[in-house]
C-alpha cells in the first residue's frame, strides 16, 4: 500500500480500543503481582535462616536470567488449562517481582539503622516493626522505581499476543492480516496509543520522584 489510509485507520481503532483495554488490564493487575511478591521477597530476601534465602535467590537469579518470551511461552505449555490472559498476567507480575523486590530491598536499606533500634527499644515485635515502621518509610521512598516498572511492563505486553491474548499489538497484527495488508495504519496507531498512555506517566512519576526527593 502507498501512503497512509485513513478510512483503514479509523477502522481499525475500535478494535485497537479494544486490545489497549486488555493491555492495560494486564499491567494493573501484573503491577499489582509484582508490587505485592516483590515486597514478599524482599522481606523473606532479609530472614535469618538460608534455607529461606538460598532457594529464594535461586529462583529470582532463574527467572532474570532467563528471557520474558520464554516464560510465557513454557507457562502456557504447562498451564494449557489457564486462561491465556490469566497465565499472562502471573508470569508479567512474577517476572517484575524480580525487579520490584531489589526496589524494596534497597527502600529497606535506605531506613536509618536509629529506626530498627528504636523499634528494639521499644520492644515491638517483628511484625510491628515491619508494619508501622520500616515499611511505610521504605514503600514510600520506592514508589517512582515501582511507576517506572509499570510503565516498562505496560511496553512489554506485546510478548502477550506470543500466548493468543488479544491485546492491543495483536489486534494490530491481525487487521493487518485480514485486509489487505494494512499494517502501517494500524501498528502507526498502536504506537501513538502506547506514547500516548506511557509518556505522560513517566512525566508523572519524575514529578513524584522530584517531590519525595525534597
Amino acid at each position: 500500500m502507498n501512503g497512509f489510509d485513513w478510512n483503514a485507520a479509523w477502522d481499525v481503532l475500535p478494535l485497537l480500543l479494544h486490545g489497549f483495554e486488555v493491555t492495560l488490564l494486564a499491567t494493573v493487575l501484573g503491577t499489582l503481582v509484582a508490587a505485592v511478591l516483590g515486597l514478599a521477597i524482599a522481606v523473606a530476601g532479609r530472614a535469618p535462616s538460608r534455607f529461606v534465602t538460598v532457594p529464594v535467590r535461586v529462583v529470582m537469579e532463574f527467572i532474570r536470567s532467563t528471557p520474558l518470551l520464554v516464560q510465557l511461552v513454557g507457562a502456557a505449555a504447562l498451564f494449557s488449562s489457564v486462561e491465556p490472559l490469566v497465565t499472562g498476567i502471573v508470569v508479567l507480575g512474577v517476572h517484575y517481582a524480580t525487579y520490584t523486590s531489589e526496589v524494596y530491598r534497597a527502600g529497606i536499606d535506605s531506613v536509618p539503622k536509629g529506626q530498627w533500634e528504636a523499634c528494639r527499644a521499644l520492644s515491638l515485635s517483628p511484625r510491628r516493626t515491619w508494619q508501622a515502621v520500616i515499611l511505610p518509610q521504605a514503600v514510600r521512598n520506592v514508589l517512582p522505581a515501582l511507576g517506572n516498572y509499570a510503565i516498562a511492563m505496560f511496553k512489554e505486553t506485546p510478548f502477550l499476543a506470543v500466548i493468543t491474548v488479544q491485546e492491543m499489538v495483536f489486534e494490530a497484527r491481525q487487521y493487518g492480516a485480514e485486509h489487505f495488508g494494512y499494517y502501517t495504519e494500524a501498528f502507526t496507531l498502536a504506537a501513538l496509543i502506547f506514547l500516548l498512555a506511557s509518556y505522560p506517566t513517566s512525566l508523572l512519576m519524575r514529578k513524584l520522584e522530584k517531590r519525595l526527593g525534597h
